[in-house]
Order: structure tokens, then C-alpha cells, then sequence
């Protein structure tokens, strides 16, 4: 008895189904890879996110060798504000930022690593031919500066510069010496008033006045020195990467910890942020660099 079409019809199809999954085997199930978003705030030369030197911050190349690090994870980057940072931080995100001090207040909600980044305390800001006129030395104290009258100040009243620089300049505030600016960052037009001669000294950033210099094509002409209310402890030069305080902040941690130990001794690494330094803050970085950060373990 002849079978009709209709019947050999699907007895083909089923033979070429059954060839298929002989041929093919089943796809393997894909698991989704785990994220991490990295939070920046713009803040140069920490992070740089336009300009000449764009992603050449000292930050951003601490972020790019932590990631190259962890390629279990899709990394993304996100800039936003700190008080944006810690919200998200205390809601347990996936996320994590670079260049945190850490306090008591912050360890109840973040997971903290190892310094991962030494940044120097702020310092007076001066032009190199003025050095001689006040006397100065590598290492000053900014009570006995704001004492002689004839010193001219700049400094910003939206900004903490530490405890004990504070508590001097509070005391000093009424001062007609000590010029005070809005703003925390130390504007274009407060160089130029120093390289004007209508102020002697201002207060920032050792990193941050080098940028700033650098941009303007003045960098050769300025130098900072370094406070000797800044030489006591080192807690102020110290900074982390945090992550939220959950299981999944306390892992990511825990595998940042060693690799800034196998990074940090390295030249690139030390070279990131050498490179906002002036020559006479170098001596003093090195050395807290050696002595202090690289000694610091988990």
C-alpha cells in the first residue's frame, strides 16, 4: 500500500528535525555578567572629563587599571555630585568611587579598601620670584604668615582646608590681610591677581594650583610650600576606594585590596598623581609615599 504525499510529506520534515538536533547541540545557558558603575565627580586633575588633558587625572588612570584588574565585571562610569555618591551608596547600589577619606560617620554605610590614593594637604601657593622678598622656606608655618600684615592671603570661604588650618584661619578672619573668594575652586582670575601683585599667596591643592598654572602656561612661576600644621599626621593624605556596605561592597573590596598591593609600588601607579606636583612639593611626597602609604595593608 503506497503511503499518500501528505504522509511522506511529514515524515521528511520529521527526519530533517531529528538530523538538526543530531548536528546542533543545544545552545548553553548565558548568565548575565555582573556591573559595577564607577562614581566621578569633576574635580580636576582628580578626574578630567574634557579639555587637553582629558582622562588624564590622577584618578582616572587609578580607575582604569582597577578595571583592566576586574574583567569579571561590565564597568560603567557615571559623573555626578558626592552627596548624589553617598545616596546611592546608602540604597546599597552596584557602585563604587576612587579618592574617598574615609571617617566614622562613612563606615556605617561604606566598605573602605587600602589607601589607594596619597594626596597632598593644601599648601601655600606663591610665585617663585617672591620666595626670597618673604624669607620662606620649604616648609612654613601659616599662623606666624597670617601674623605679618603685609602678607596678602587668598582663600576660599566655602571650603574646609582640615581641622587645624581651619581653627588658624577662623582666628585670622577679620584680618585685612586675608582676602576670602567664593567658590571652592581656586578661579583663574585669583592667579592672576597673584601675578599681579595684588596677592602674595593663596591657599589650595598643591595638585589643583599645577593644573590650574599648567592651563594658563604659567606653571614655571609658581611653587607651593608645604604647612608645618600639615606635618603632624598623615590621616588628611590618605584616601580609598569605597563601596557600599553590603556582601556585595565587602567582595569588590576584597579584591581591590590586592591589587592596589601589586600596583601601588609601581612607577605608572606613583607617576599618576606625581605628575600635578611641582618639583618642591616632590621630596616630601616621595617620602610619606615610601614610608606611610605603601606600608599600609588590609
Amino acid at each position: 500500500m503506497k503511503e499518500s504525499p501528505i504522509f511522506q510529506h511529514r515524515r521528511w520534515q520529521c527526519l530533517v528535525i531529528a538530523c538538526c538536533f543530531l548536528i546542533i547541540p543545544p545552545l548553553a545557558p548565558v548568565f548575565a555578567r555582573d556591573s559595577l558603575t564607577w562614581m566621578e565627580v569633576s574635580m580636576p586633575p582628580h578626574f578630567i572629563h574634557n579639555g587637553a588633558f582629558q582622562n588624564q587625572g590622577y584618578g582616572d588612570i587609578v580607575s582604569k587599571l582597577l578595571r583592566q584588574r576586574l574583567p569579571e565585571y561590565d564597568h560603567y562610569q557615571m559623573t555626578t555630585n558626592v552627596v548624589r555618591h553617598f545616596d546611592k551608596f546608602k540604597r546599597g547600589e552596584k557602585i563604587c568611587a576612587i579618592g574617598l577619606y574615609q571617617t566614622p560617620e562613612r563606615e556605617r554605610f561604606l566598605h573602605f579598601s587600602i589607601p589607594c590614593l596619597l594626596t597632598m594637604p593644601p599648601a601655600l601657593i606663591i610665585r617663585k620670584d617672591r620666595l626670597k622678598q618673604w624669607g620662606l622656606e620649604t616648609v612654613i608655618s601659616l599662623d606666624q604668615l597670617l601674623d605679618n600684615p603685609d602678607f596678602r592671603l587668598g582663600m576660599s570661604k566655602d571650603r574646609s582646608y582640615g581641622q587645624r588650618l581651619d581653627a588658624i584661619l577662623s582666628r585670622h578672619v577679620r584680618r585685612t590681610n586675608l582676602v576670602v573668594f567664593s567658590g571652592q575652586e581656586i578661579g583663574e582670575n585669583y592667579f592672576k591677581m597673584l601675578l599681579l601683585d595684588r596677592l602674595d599667596g593663596l591657599i589650595g591643592l598643591p595638585d589643583e594650583a599645577m593644573y590650574r598654572a599648567e592651563q594658563m602656561g604659567i606653571r614655571d612661576q609658581l611653587t607651593t610650600l608645604i604647612f608645618e600644621e600639615n606635618q603632624r599626621n598623615y590621616e588628611g593624605w590618605l584616601c580609598a576606594v569605597a563601596c557600599p556596605k553590603n556582601e556585595w561592597g565587602k567582595e569588590i573590596i576584597e579584591k581591590i585590596n590586592p591589587i592596589l598591593i601589586e600596583l601601588r609600588p609601581t612607577e605608572r601607579y606613583r607617576r599618576a598623581y606625581e605628575r600635578w606636583l611641582d618639583s618642591n612639593s616632590m621630596p616630601s611626597y616621595r617620602k610619606v609615599y615610601d614610608e606611610i602609604f605603601l606600608t599600609t595593608k588590609p
